[in-house]
């Protein structure tokens, strides 16, 4: 018997989706059936993208976002539901990260990493959380009551890493702001759960792999091998569905068990 997971009708919101594992999230529910917003700083990408999904039948928008800057993100929020209407699916995905050892850490740095991957994550999500909260409360119209947060963290969030310490602790806060929404917001069947991906080959690191030392750290995980955006489509559109109303606050890794 076939199983397939229907997105038709839904609204995804994704950030960071000028690139990387964003605009792989945004083609993936959209080919699922939702409509998708995408938002970033990026809007010249954006646009390609968004002529990629609609080349292919599906439904997108463009919004510029800042996740930095907090009017940007409720500015981003509401023009996304004035133009295409309530959000039922948030996919936070907006994230940076620099390589150097905790002694040469900068406080630029270190907000520049904080700023984005917690602060930024935290308020996009409780941006459209509100709104969420106010339409299984009654007190905003919408079809569809509840919804569905990914935050996307990273297995360095569930193991430390050398040269990347200050990321690792910010991911490891994600994990833990994941954990706490899921706590609040579940009995208003709101699911908030993450994703922890692992190496994953994209535009931005793809070159890194043919390197020396590339290819070392690939000769360090469990199976040789880094991933490939595609392999985190099924766990996205199960965490997106109806059909993941039971699973709430999980953590998931999908890093090929390197952090076993």
């Amino acid at each position: 018997m076939a199983y397939s997971i229907d997105l038709s009708g839904r609204v995804a919101f994704i950030t960071g989706a000028s690139s990387g594992l964003g605009a792989q999230f945004a083609r993936t529910v959209s080919r699922a059936g939702a409509a998708v917003v995408l938002a970033s700083r990026r809007l010249d990408r954006l646009k390609e993208l968004r002529a990629q999904i609609e080349g292919e039948g599906g439904d997108a928008h463009v919004i510029e976002l800042d996740v930095n800057n907090h009017d940007s993100i409720k500015s981003a929020v509401a023009h996304a539901e004035t133009e295409v209407g309530s959000i039922d699916i948030l996919i936070n995905n907006s994230g940076v990260s620099t390589t150097q050892r905790i002694q040469d850490v900068s406080e630029a740095d270190f907000d520049f990493m904080f700023d984005t991957n917690v602060k930024g994550a935290f308020f996009v999500a409780q941006e459209v959380g509100k709104r969420m909260l106010a339409r299984a409360r009654g007190a905003a119209p919408g079809t569809y009551t509840g919804g569905r947060i990914i935050n996307i963290a990273s297995m360095a969030g569930l193991r430390v890493l050398p040269q990347i310490g200050v990321y690792c602790m910010s991911k490891a806060a994600v994990v833990q702001m994941t954990k706490a929404m899921a706590l609040e917001w579940g009995k208003f069947g709101i699911n908030v759960n993450a994703i922890c991906p692992g190496y994953i080959d994209t535009e931005i690191n793809h070159q890194h792999w043919k390197t020396e030392q590339g290819k070392k750290l690939v000769q360090m995980l469990p199976r040789k091998r880094v991933g490939q955006a595609k392999d985190l489509d099924a766990l996205l559109v199960m965490l997106c569905s109806n059909e993941s109303h039971f699973i709430n606050g999980a953590v998931i890794a999908a890093d090929d068990g390197f952090a076993v």
